[in-house]
């Protein structure tokens, strides 16, 4: 998922490959020197609980770490697969990230009411909540959060929040203690070597 938004405090976030360290040779922008995939679900309460943790790292890193959301929808979750889905078309209305905030602040809500609950909080944040019920009616994201499930599974992803950094796969779904301080560990390392 791509957030183009120039909302400072909202990250990139992307289903891309990985940059690499440097510099974007089509626009000279500096790229970020590390990567964070954050394998998540907006049903999950870990999700948000590791929500604190992720505004932690925004703040410490800026744009020297990019968070890239990657969706895995747990079956035990009826609208998860749902809420992916919305996580997308946000990213292309330019709110990625807010919207996944947004919608993990109130996963009670999404529990008790569904896809309308996501087409509302679209609204709450000012993007097109019309192109938002097209784009759960049409599927038009689907096969986006079916490579990231698949791409999870794949690599051993079972739970949700999962972060994978520098290679090293962290699972955050049984406890979130101590994994921003190795996330920061390895972030630091992988500075390090790139400067």
């Amino acid at each position: 998922m791509s957030d183009t938004s120039s909302d400072a405090t909202t990250p990139a976030d992307a289903t891309a490959p990985a940059p690499s360290p440097g510099t974007d040779a089509g626009s000279g922008a500096a790229r970020p020197a590390v990567v964070l995939d954050v394998w998540c679900e907006l049903q999950c309460p870990d999700c948000r609980g590791a929500l604190a943790d992720l505004r932690v790292l925004r703040e410490r890193y800026g744009d020297r770490l990019e968070l890239r959301l990657r969706h895995f929808p747990l079956d035990k979750h009826r609208h998860a697969f749902a809420a992916a889905q919305a996580a997308e078309e946000a990213a292309e209305q330019g709110r990625g990230w807010a919207y996944v905030e947004a919608v993990l602040e109130r996963v009670e809500e999404l529990d008790r009411t569904g896809e309308p609950f996501l087409v509302q909080v679209a609204g709450e944040l000012g993007l097109d909540a019309e192109e938002f019920d097209t784009a759960l009616i049409d599927g038009r994201h689907i096969l986006i959060v079916d490579a990231d499930q698949a791409e999870g599974r794949a690599i051993g992803v079972t739970g949700t929040p999962t972060y994978v950094i520098g290679g090293e796969r962290l699972d955050g779904g049984t406890s979130q203690e101590g994994l921003r301080e190795r996330v920061e560990e390895i972030a630091d390392r992988l500075l390090a070597e790139s400067s």
